[in-house]
């Protein structure tokens, strides 16, 4: 059924009998198993994947490295969901590199961004340092592409 997840993360808004027809399954057996992956927490939601540039939104997203000091007996685990909580986070993830968590931030603006790293994150106990970057263009985010084909750009091959 890995099959289905894939397809699932792909088009979620597939019928379960378009899914079961692409997968050759039966519809109720498809039916079944996304409901047990819904009640089991395999599948956590469902979301649109929107581009940025078309939306009409100026939020800015930032992407915010954050070294942090273990914790005794926890690691990293509790300072990471401690920091995930903020409304403004929209992805936290613990790395590897000279960095411990990339944090994904959604503002409104620049300012709002600096003022949650200033205000907020870095006053989390734990956190040594931090270093942001701003998303200035989108080109694929979680498989789909963004903007136009690179077929139509693509220069001509001269012998």
């Amino acid at each position: 059924m890995n099959q289905l997840l894939d397809l699932l993360r792909r088009e979620a808004r597939c019928s379960n009998a378009e899914l079961a027809a692409r997968l050759g399954e039966s519809e109720d057996k498809v039916g079944a198993q996304i409901e047990a992956w819904e009640r089991d927490g395999t599948i956590r939601g469902y979301q649109a994947m929107i581009d940025p540039a078309r939306d009409g939104d100026d939020d800015v997203t930032a992407f915010i490295e954050v070294r942090l000091t273990p914790e005794r007996g926890g690691g990293f685990d509790r300072l990471a969901r401690r920091i995930a909580r903020f409304e403004q986070v929209t992805s936290c993830y613990l790395i590897s590199g000279s960095y411990d968590l990339l944090v994904m931030v959604d503002g409104r603006d620049l300012l709002a961004v600096a003022g949650f790293v200033s205000e907020k994150l870095s006053t989390v106990e734990g956190v040594i340092s931090t270093a942001t970057h701003f998303r200035l263009k989108s080109y694929k985010e979680k498989g789909f592409l963004f903007g136009e084909s690179d077929e139509a750009n693509r220069l001509p091959v001269t012998p």
